[in-house]
């Protein structure tokens, strides 16, 4: 019998006042609860209890010790719900919702990293836009999501990084020779929306600028959007993250404003998440060097 077990039977029975339903209570024999507190009390060299009519009490040398054996016990809990997480890495599941440029540039190399160290950890990615992301969040449907902080309500939110937005334009744009554009040269331009819900990062811009731009298409796809840009059917403006690696024949420019995008964790509550994803959020904190 360990000696934190001895400690437990006997905070019991100073809990309960009684040997009788300290043993009831913890699943022992009377006889072994008494047995295991002899043995303490012969290991300290110490008499801890006395007992009377009235029930059970603390010997005065009890008194002084009980304290520290109270300490004990809550540390040795806390070191068993500690293992109890770690272990839970074995067999954890990390549901996340992302955006397409984060699911490909983000989340790859984090997963790879990841798994190094907590091989057996499995992932559920749900590929989606700020709006559909934010509802699976509340349902339930994934644990946390990568968001902009803007585009939600009623949940946590913990920023990342921020990154540029970008116009990208056909190769043969009159404006394709420019070194930046200019909102008021393209809002009146056949404009290719891309679909993220109720926000959009170009939509505030031109707006701020008293501006509405000629949206003639919306989509929920950013590489289609630039296979429809690369034909000339219009113009566009996409995270600098999504435009790190193609191979479409579009002119990629900075805006005049600058357009800045926050991306952020969001999850209802910190505390309710499960382990697995508590611990991805955290080696995703202390690596964000590794994104780009």
């Amino acid at each position: 019998m360990s000696i934190v077990n001895r400690y437990i039977a006997l905070q019991k029975i100073i809990e309960l006042n009684s040997f009788t339903k300290a043993a009831e209570a913890l699943g022992y024999t009377q006889s072994a609860i008494s047995q295991m507190v002899a043995s303490l009390e012969e290991e300290l060299s110490i008499k801890l209890l006395y007992r009377s009519r009235v029930g059970v009490k603390l010997t005065l040398e009890g008194e002084t010790l009980y304290p520290f054996i109270q300490r004990t016990i809550l540390q040795y809990r806390a070191m068993q719900e500690k293992a109890n997480e770690i272990k839970g890495l074995d067999t954890g599941i990390i549901r996340i919702g992302a955006i397409s440029s984060v699911t490909c540039h983000w989340l790859p190399q984090l997963i790879k990293e990841f798994q190094d160290l907590y091989p057996n950890v499995q992932f559920v990615l749900h590929q989606g836009d700020y709006r559909s992301i934010q509802e699976w969040i509340k349902i339930g449907a994934v644990d946390f999501g990568f968001i902009t902080p803007p585009a939600v309500t009623g949940m946590e939110t913990q920023v990342i990084k921020d990154g540029r937005m970008l116009a990208i334009l056909p190769e043969n744009h009159p404006l394709s020779s420019f070194e930046a554009i200019r909102l008021e040269e393209i809002f009146k331009e056949p404009f290719i929306l891309l679909e993220e819900g109720h926000y959009s990062e170009p939509l505030e811009a031109f707006q701020s600028c008293g501006l509405k731009p000629n949206i003639k298409y919306t989509i929920h796809d950013d590489y289609a959007i630039m296979t429809m840009v690369e034909a000339g059917l219009g113009i566009s403006i996409l995270a600098e993250l999504i435009l790190q690696r193609t191979n479409y024949n579009i002119v990629i420019r900075p805006t005049e404003p600058p357009i800045t995008r926050t991306l952020a964790i969001g999850y209802k509550d910190k505390n309710s998440l499960p382990i697995a994803s508590k611990y991805f959020i955290e080696f995703l904190l202390n690596n964000l060097e590794m994104l780009p």
